[in-house]
């Protein structure tokens, strides 16, 4: 699993940032489910919203990030996960700041969310996180 999230993680820092598109915190995480073989958890939310108000306004009707997150494992069946581990996915940061919240991929040391540079470690409180 190490080597298979290396290189994604490579290979998706290589994608441009496309909020709505393919490329954000949340939608990263279902290119990594399609890159373990699932199918797309996330076609509904592609081209369904642009960056920065788009972004704010999808997370708001969705309920913040947790319940966007939640609404794609649900269609693949995926597990929650009081210990993430390697390989695992998540919503780390404000329970009440839907704009402050993050998806998130665990590297077995910690959390990694995307950014517009690439992805970054966070340390941020865990609200929500599934096994992949």
């Amino acid at each position: 699993m190490e080597e298979r999230l290396k290189a994604f993680l490579a290979a998706n820092e290589r994608e441009p940032w496309t909020p709505g598109g393919r490329v954000d915190c949340c939608l990263a995480l279902a290119e990594w489910a399609i890159w373990l073989g699932y199918p797309d958890p996330a076609a509904h939310l592609r081209g369904a919203y642009q960056p920065g108000q788009g972004q704010i306004d999808i997370l708001a009707e969705s309920g913040g990030a947790i319940m966007l997150v939640k609404s794609c494992t649900e269609s693949l069946g995926l597990s929650g996960t009081d210990t993430p581990q390697l390989g695992d996915i998540g919503v780390v940061g404000s329970t009440h700041n839907i704009t402050r919240q993050f998806g998130v991929i665990h590297d077995g040391a910690g959390w990694l969310t995307r950014t517009p540079r690439g992805f970054a470690r966070v340390a941020a409180k865990t609200l929500a996180a599934w096994r992949l």
